[in-house]
């Protein structure tokens, strides 16, 4: 099921509970112990900069996805540690990244540290909206052998309500042949039945991923007839056509991005699991360089930003993912439901997914 671990750090106590979040998480998902004490040092090194350049944040801890989806349905999964605060910025984001640069007077080897540590790190900042900083920890360290970018890459966040241990939210990212496949599922409600509603999802997605999006839907419907049932989409990648197919049942939200331009992709009225449409019509576009997809569940308000990302400056499609949530939300306002958001968007040719 889709385990969350979501730490506010306002103080410097809360550092120690990020760590054994960390450790938490990454036992969870199976990680060593090398790389167990490798994410516990990235998100101690995150909470803290929450409280030296932030004035405090949360951290987000759960076992996920790369980016790039091993192909012939093998499930990899790594440790996300994203922090985020709603602080004054970092102005030099290339400085604050160098061993030896720093504002308060400490050591300044922090952030350096992270990068060296994390199988991936990203770290994006907005003077005057925040900071996100981003870290996946894998079970093979940096000299793992690289995985061979694909057109495009994956990431998402999944904020659960209250603070809950578990999110009804879930999403998968799966590779079979010619076909890069998204899902994202909402279990109906929030709490441990609907996070096992979602999850069956998942699992289906990765045992079906040679199916077409239509196809696929339906067999999520069949697979999810024991459950309390969910929203869910697709979204799936023809990497030898170049096309991108859509559809979806439930409440789910698409927004697809070419160029300077938005336009909704719409879903079915539903449930997955208990009544589903009997035509399911698919969606289709052109998949192009300056395309960005993203999917959310309802606990997003319906009115929100990407942020000032263009196609030639789209950071992590996790960094993306979060910085929408954050921007639709504060520390006083925030997310009004098990809340997942999912990036798609096309690997830059010069950087590794």
């Amino acid at each position: 099921m889709p385990r969350v671990w979501e730490v506010p750090v306002q103080d410097s106590t809360r550092v120690r509970d990020v760590r054994v979040a960390a450790e938490a998480a990454a036992r969870w998902a199976g990680l060593d112990d090398g790389r167990t004490a490798g994410a516990a040092l990235v998100a101690t090194e995150l909470a803290t900069n929450l409280l030296k350049h932030g004035g405090g944040g949360r951290v987000l801890l759960e076992p996920t996805s790369p980016p790039t989806p091993a192909p012939g349905g093998e499930r990899a999964v790594a440790v996300q540690i994203l922090a985020v605060d709603h602080g004054p910025g970092i102005p030099d984001v290339a400085a604050a990244l160098r061993d030896g640069h720093s504002t308060t007077g400490s050591l300044g080897a922090g952030l350096g540290t992270c990068r060296r540590t994390a199988d991936d790190f990203a770290l994006h900042s907005q003077p005057g909206r925040g900071t996100i900083a981003l870290a996946r920890i894998g079970p093979r360290g940096p000299g793992r052998t690289p995985v061979v970018p694909g057109p495009a890459r994956a990431g998402g966040v999944n904020f659960p309500f209250a603070g809950a241990e578990f999110s009804g939210d879930a999403w998968a990212w799966a590779h079979s042949g010619d076909r890069l496949t998204l899902m994202l599922a909402d279990g109906l409600g929030h709490g441990e039945h609907a996070a096992r509603a979602s999850s069956a999802a998942v699992a289906e997605v990765h045992r079906c991923a040679h199916l077409s999006a239509d196809r696929l839907l339906r067999a999520l419907h069949t697979a999810l007839r024991d459950t309390r049932g969910a929203a869910a989409a697709v979204a799936q990648l023809d990497t030898a056509t170049g096309r991108l197919s859509f559809t979806g049942v439930g409440n789910i939200g698409a927004r697809l991005r070419r160029g300077d331009r938005w336009r909704p992709l719409l879903s079915h009225p539903g449930i997955v699991g208990a009544h589903l449409p009997a035509q399911l019509p698919v969606h289709t576009e052109e998949w192009t360089d300056d395309c960005l997809l993203v999917l959310h569940s309802d606990g997003l308000p319906s009115r929100w930003s990407a942020g000032p990302f263009d196609h030639d400056n789209t950071p992590d499609p996790a960094v993306v993912a979060a910085a929408i949530v954050r921007d639709a939300s504060s520390p006083a306002r925030p997310v009004r439901d098990d809340t997942a958001v999912v990036v798609l968007n096309p690997t830059p040719p010069d950087r590794p997914s």
